[in-house]
This record gives structure tokens, sequence and C-alpha cells, in this order.
């Protein structure tokens, strides 16, 4: 008579572990939204990292309206009208600064680390982040718009004309989003981010149609002005807020968006992967 010998079974530390399969998209989308929540959580306890999208457009538009707007335009309410679509822009561009700061804070302070031990997919805190600071872009717009009228600045056209402009300005910077989270991932401190992306931003900001209108500028820069992902934002929302041609510059804002996110976002979701 055969005797059936039954092998050990094995620890539970030694069993193979079943291939993980691809997130399904609406377990990434809840889990995000689930990471976008304590990203919003976090910024209602922490209201001064808000300065930078609520201090600085008020500043801004008032240094250039009353120091340059007489010398520029004639006359600051004039400078006024041209100038704040273009402190909007320039505004809402810097504001992504800080999502790369504070990712790289986080990756610094081993966050992530409980991330990859939770059972999330592993693109969801970077999602969550960047759907996140859909806030501080909203408090950009307000803020920008709402200190406007205070100052004399006037929308000319109609309530959804306008409502389309400060969506599309927030649209941009959620696109734009993803290179500080690829640079974040990249470099190795906060300090770091801030100052690769300030000085990719500031050439934006200012060799655009921000300040001054493209045909004041000299010939050589023009070609660049003419293609700056800014210029065609501030042509959109000048052309929302106040009425001017829009010519394609909705277009081709769309299509930047686009662009950064089908450039920008498979590197930073794959730069993270390798990080963490």
């Amino acid at each position: 008579m055969t005797t059936l010998v039954r092998e050990p079974r094995k620890p539970a530390s030694l069993r193979p572990v079943a291939a993980t399969p691809h997130p399904r998209p609406l377990r990434l989308l809840r889990h995000s939204l689930a990471l976008t929540k304590r990203s919003l959580i976090k910024t209602w306890r922490t209201p001064e990292a808000l300065i930078d999208v609520s201090l600085q457009p008020v500043l801004f538009l008032v240094i250039f309206v009353y120091v340059f707007g007489g010398a520029v335009a004639g006359s600051t309410h004039d400078y006024l009208q041209f100038l704040l679509p273009g402190i909007l822009a320039q505004t809402i561009a810097t504001g992504c600064i800080a999502i790369g700061v504070n990712l790289n804070t986080d990756l610094e302070k081993g966050i992530f680390d409980r991330f990859r031990s939770l059972p999330v997919p592993r693109s969801a805190p970077l999602l969550g982040a960047v759907l996140g600071d859909i806030v501080r872009y909203a408090i950009v717009t307000v803020v920008t718009v709402g200190f406007g009228y205070i100052l004399g600045f006037r929308i000319t056209t109609d309530p959804l004309s306008a409502l389309a402009g400060g969506l599309l300005a927030i649209l941009f910077a959620l696109c734009l989003s993803w290179l500080p989270v690829f640079v974040a991932m990249k470099v190795r401190t906060p300090g770091a981010v801030q100052g690769l992306m300030f000085a990719l931003i500031m050439p934006l900001s200012f060799a655009s149609n921000v300040f001054v209108g493209t045909g004041t500028l000299p010939g050589w820069m023009q070609g660049f002005v003419k293609v700056n992902p800014l210029t065609h934002l501030v042509g959109a929302v000048r052309g929302l807020f106040l009425g001017t041609p829009l010519e394609n510059h909705v277009w081709w804002t769309l299509a930047w968006c686009a662009g950064f996110v089908v450039v920008f976002m498979p590197l930073a979701l794959r730069a993270y992967r390798k990080k963490v």
C-alpha cells in the first residue's frame, strides 16, 4: 500500500506572490481622488503656502500698473486692461513651481515610501497631488480678477466668455504642472527644483506678450515670442476677457496643454517609479 506523503506547506513569506494586474481606471481615479483630498487638507492647514498665489498677483498688478503703466501705455487704466490677463498667465505658470518643491520635499521625508506600502496604484500619489493643486490655480484666477476690479479693470465680454478664459488658464496650469513634477523626480533638493523651474519660467514670462505687445519687441525675439505657450495663453485670455481678436490662440493653448501632458506626464511617472 502506497503511503502519500504530503509536502510541507511553505510559510506565507516564502510563497510566490501573484503579479498585480495593471490598475483599472476607476480604481486609479478613486485612489487619486482620495490623495487629492489629502493634498487639499494639507493646503487648508498651511494657508501660508498660498502666499505665492494670493499675494504675488496683487503686488505685480500694483507695481507694474502704477510704475510702468504711464510710460508703456500712457494711461494706468489702459495698461491695467492690457496687463491683467498677462499677470494671470504669468502667476499661474510660476504657481506650478510649488508642486515640484512640495513633491521633492515629500520624497526627502519618506512619505512616498509609506504610499508604496499601501494597496494603491503607483501613479495615484502624483495624480492626486496634481489634481489637488486645482485649488491654488482657482485662487490665482479669483484674486487676480477680483483685485483687478478694485483697481478699475473691467471684463468687456459676456460672463460665459470670461468663465471660459478663467477655466482655460486653470487647465493650462494643471497640464504645465507635469513639468515641475518631472523635475522634482530628477533633482535632489527642493531648492534645485525651485531654481531650475524659475530659470525655465522666467524667460517664458518676459519673452512674451505679457507686459508689452509682440510688435514692440526686437525682430530676433519675435520668432520665439510667437511660439511661446504663454503668449498664446495670454492672447486667448485677452480675447475671452476683452474681446480682442482670438485668432488661433485658444487652439494653440489647447495644443500646448496636450503636449505638456503627453510628454511630461509619462516622463514624470517613469521617473517616480524609479525613484520609489
